[in-house]
This record gives structure tokens, C-alpha cells and sequence, in this order.
């Protein structure tokens, strides 16, 4: 696989409706901003920091970015308002409406990791790997991202300060594991961390934080490695792109740990009870394992009666949770692994 392909998913059919999107205010100062990916509420956040250089941490993908837009119009923000779009990777459910958002907003600097940035100015290997993998749900869900000038985009390595003036900085942490071009947002003026996919996720309705293990670039120790990173901070409150705050922080990223190295080893006993049977067995075997022994973590909407609420949950499940995604990922860092051709990221 090339080694910007975002993880595969297949899901439900269809873009957000017309309208501001959902905004969430909390009392750190953070906006939440739905982007609707699929369709669906409380799939993928973006959030506003408001500074004197504003800010926007992820923006969703690009057949969904008008959501954005419209929240962040609705928020009061003209075009020469925005700031700074930080991007934590480069995957099309993070990054896809960069393009747009830097057009809609000609004075805001796309900050990307330097790992990814050179993706961002020519999508062209970024939009071709995503149609491999999605697709025609690459039209229907995602959309191609669109070239932004390179004078427009700053690469960022690990322990970049940026500034949003006011004497309020962003600490840009490189945080790889699940994407080698992944980077983490820490705020120390409110503690708080954006962890993009580092951490996990957990939509409404999850009883835990899933891990997100996609190829080609998932890697256990850097992944656990950036989980600590996090902690190292000692933050007050942890905001996952999907979806929101998870409290409290320092037990949540304890237990994003615990559970990736338990679902890690869980598809490792699976792989080697299969291990040359061929590959397309040794993905359904571990993909099945893994679904079946986690389920019970996908819970269901706690307040659900109604068969559209389940669906609801269900839909945001299968888009963030595939887990013929999440096991491709995992046996290609096992074969690495057994190869030894891993790397310190990837």
C-alpha cells in the first residue's frame, strides 16, 4: 500500500444537509463543530479555538466540508478571520476539506506534519490511494482533496510552538502510531489535548475507547509511545476527533493503552494460528476474532428505543470501526514485525 493511504471503512451513503451543523460550546473555550462525515452526526469533530488568531483543529472531509464552513460562519468568522487550519494526518476524514477551507479562508495557514505536508500541495497520490481503498464510496462519502499552494502550508515537526497570539501557543507533538504523518495538539492555556486518531475513538454509545489500527503505517510501541506523550502533559481534558471530550483524561489515555495492547495481542494469537494460509484468510480470520471478542465495547446509544437511534449508532460504527480495516493494518505491523523491517514510526 502506499504510504498515505488512509484506513478503510464502508460507510453509510450520503452528505450532511443544508444548514449550520451542530456546535458544541464547552467550558474550556473549545467550539465543537460537527462536520457531518456520511452524513451522520457526531462522526468527526472540528474545533475552534478562539484566540486572536483563530484557530481550527481538523476540518473532515471535503464532500462535507461546507459544515464547516457554515459552523464557522455561523460562529461570526469572515473570511479573513481564520488563522491557522491544523490538521492532525493527513487521512481524508481529517484532512480531505483542507483545500476548501484555505480557500474560503485566503489568509489561514494550513499546519500539517512535515511527514504529510508535500501530500496536502499534490493530492494526487492522496486521491488515488483513497479511491483504491474506498471505492465509489471515495465519491460518496470522502471527495478528493484539493491542491493547496505551498506557500500556504507549514510542516510542523515534533515540539513546534504556534502562536495565536495573545501570549496563548499551541504545543504540536509528533505522535505517531496510527499514521506516520500524525501529529497532537496540546493547548497549555486550558490543558487541553486534540489527539486526532492517536488515542482512539469513542462516539456516543461506546462503552471504550477502540483503537484505530489502519495500514499502512499502524505501529504499537510508536502508538504507545504518543498515548504517553499525551500524559506527559498531564492535561485537563482530552478531545478526540471522534467523537469529543472523554473524562476523565489521564484514566481515558490509561485505558487507550491498556486496550491497545490487549487488542493488539488479541490479533496477534489470532494471526498465528492462521499464519500462511494465505493473506485473504489471515484477514478474515483476524477481523473476525477481533469483532467478535470487542463487541461488547460498541454498547449501543444509552438512551436508545427507537430502531433509528440504533441505526444511528450502528452507521457511526461502521465508519470508524472497520474491522477488516483495523486487521490489515495490524497484520501488516506483525509481518514487519517478523520481517524486521519495522521502523521507530512506521
Amino acid at each position: 500500500m502506499d504510504d498515505v493511504e488512509p484506513f478503510g471503512s464502508e460507510p453509510a451513503d450520503g452528505a450532511g444537509p443544508a444548514g449550520p451543523p451542530p456546535i458544541e460550546h464547552f467550558d474550556d473555550g473549545v467550539i465543537a463543530i460537527d462536520t457531518l462525515t456520511a452524513g451522520l452526526e457526531k462522526v468527526t469533530a472540528g474545533y475552534l479555538l478562539d484566540a486572536p488568531r483563530p484557530t481550527l483543529v481538523e476540518c473532515g472531509p471535503a464532500l462535507t466540508v461546507d459544515a464547516v464552513l457554515r459552523g464557522l460562519a455561523e460562529l461570526g468568522l469572515d473570511p479573513d478571520d481564520l488563522a491557522y487550519l491544523v490538521v492532525t494526518h493527513i487521512h481524508l476524514d481529517h484532512a480531505g476539506g483542507a483545500g476548501d477551507v484555505a480557500a474560503a479562508f485566503p489568509d489561514a495557514t494550513v499546519v500539517v506534519s512535515d511527514v504529510g505536508a508535500r501530500h496536502l500541495h499534490d493530492p494526487t497520490k492522496l486521491n488515488a490511494s483513497s479511491q483504491r481503498v474506498y471505492g465509489p464510496l471515495f465519491e460518496q462519502i470522502y471527495g478528493p482533496c484539493t491542491p493547496i499552494e505551498q506557500q500556504r502550508i507549514l510542516g510542523v515537526a515534533d515540539g513546534h510552538r504556534l502562536d495565536l497570539g495573545g501570549g496563548r501557543e499551541l504545543e504540536l507533538l509528533y505522535t505517531p502510531g496510527h499514521a506516520k504523518h500524525h501529529i497532537g495538539v496540546f493547548d497549555p492555556s486550558i490543558g487541553a489535548v486534540f489527539s486526532g486518531d492517536s488515542v482512539g475513538i469513542k462516539v456516543p454509545g461506546m462503552r471504550r475507547i477502540r483503537p484505530a489500527t489502519p495500514p499502512p503505517d499502524f505501529h504499537l510501541e510508536a502508538s504507545l509511545a504518543s498515548i504517553a506523550a499525551y500524559r506527559d502533559r498531564r492535561p485537563d481534558s482530552l478531545y478526540l476527533a471522534h467523537y469529543g471530550p472523554v473524562d476523565p483524561p489521564d484514566e481515558a489515555l490509561a485505558e487507550a493503552s491498556d486496550r491497545l495492547r490487549l487488542w493488539t495481542e488479541v490479533a496477534d494469537t489470532a494471526y498465528a494460528q492462521v499464519r500462511g494460509r494465505g493473506e485473504e484468510h489471515e484477514l478474515e480470520h483476524v477481523a473476525e476474532t477481533l469483532a467478535r471478542r470487542f463487541a461488547d465495547d460498541l454498547g449501543g446509544d444509552a438512551g436508545a428505543t427507537a430502531g433509528d437511534q440504533e441505526h444511528l449508532h450502528a452507521a457511526r460504527v461502521e465508519v470508524l470501526s472497520d474491522p477488516r480495516a483495523n486487521a490489515a493494518g495490524l497484520l501488516r505491523y506483525f509481518k514487519r514485525r517478523d520481517e524486521g523491517t519495522l521502523t521507530p514510526t512506521g
